[in-house]
């Protein structure tokens, strides 16, 4: 078990160490240098190891006094997060926050979230851009953006997974009334098919072929667009097959103006993270929106088929 005074022991030990002295290290604490030395020297002895080598002139760790700081430098930064966690969940959300979404997830998904945020917490403003280019949140002063894919690594930002997209091949029944259904994947090069691309690149789409295995093809489309909202657009239009997320489709699908063209199960194609700025614990404004969308795309039935 550990004691205040052990704590009281530790917290003099890493001042004396980042101060480079007893004298700097009181002063810090606003004890006694006195005080200071016998609480370092109490520690010493109840550990039962020299921390320090002392001289008049100079103070150094041993090898196991530098061992023991870099632990004790540890506990104490988690100690220091979970007091100003729990602090910062007394507080109401307020001020404002910049947060970066996706166009159209953005819009759909996660939009409607923060708005029942904005009206809870009248004190919170809340400052949103849309756009599918990966900000810099650091160097464009954004608190919170929620971005779908891959994620590079960045020590400087923390993730929390929010959701799993998957997809499926849809058409409009007029479409298929018109072409048929395709049999299989490989069926597939014999449709008109919508895709998604920019700059000649067009992205695969990931299917379940008839033995189960899960399968990339890069679709030859004849209409290739570089927004999923022109690619619903194109579907409803009667223009072919595409491969969209089941988000987008899944109002559609219900009230029938697209079908399920490729009977296979969706295929989970993108994470989507919510990220913001490393600190050692959330703001109040930050960790209410987080929460929200957690528990919103926790919740069940809202995109399934």
């Amino acid at each position: 078990m550990i004691h205040t005074g052990s704590l009281n022991g530790l917290h003099a030990f890493v001042q004396v160490v980042e101060a480079g002295s007893f004298t700097e290290a009181a002063a810090r604490l606003r004890l006694t240098k006195s005080a200071v030395g016998k609480s370092v020297s109490e520690m010493e002895r109840r550990l039962g190891v020299r921390l320090l080598n002392r001289s008049t002139r100079s103070l150094s760790l041993t090898s196991e006094g530098r061992a023991y700081y870099e632990a004790c430098s540890r506990a104490l930064a988690e100690i220091d997060a979970a007091q100003a966690l729990l602090a910062s969940r007394r507080l109401a959300p307020s001020g404002r926050l910049r947060v970066d979404l996706p166009l159209s997830f953005g819009r759909r998904c996660v939009a409607p979230v923060l708005f029942e945020i904005a009206e809870r917490y009248p004190e919170l403003f809340l400052e949103i851009s849309f756009n599918d280019r990966r900000v810099d949140l650091i160097e464009e002063g954004i608190d919170l953006a929620v971005r779908m894919g891959d994620l590079e690594d960045s020590s400087a930002l923390v993730a929390r997974k929010l959701y799993v997209q998957s997809s499926i091949v849809v058409a409009s029944p007029d479409y298929l009334k018109r072409q048929g259904r395709p049999r299989d994947v490989d069926d597939l090069a014999n449709h008109a098919l919508i895709a998604y691309g920019r700059d000649g690149f067009t992205r695969p789409w990931l299917l379940v072929n008839a033995e189960g295995k899960q399968r990339s093809i890069v679709p030859r489309a004849q209409l290739v667009l570089g927004h999923g909202e022109p690619m619903l657009d194109a579907a409803l239009a009667h223009r072919g097959l595409a491969y969209l997320p089941t988000w987008l489709a899944i109002d559609h699908l219900r009230s029938g103006a697209l079908e399920i063209a490729l009977s296979t199960p969706p295929v989970e194609s993108a994470a989507v993270h919510a990220l913001w700025p490393a600190t050692r614990a959330l703001t109040p404004k930050v960790r209410v929106v987080v929460d929200a969308l957690v528990a919103r795309f926790a919740s069940g039935g809202w995109d399934t088929i």
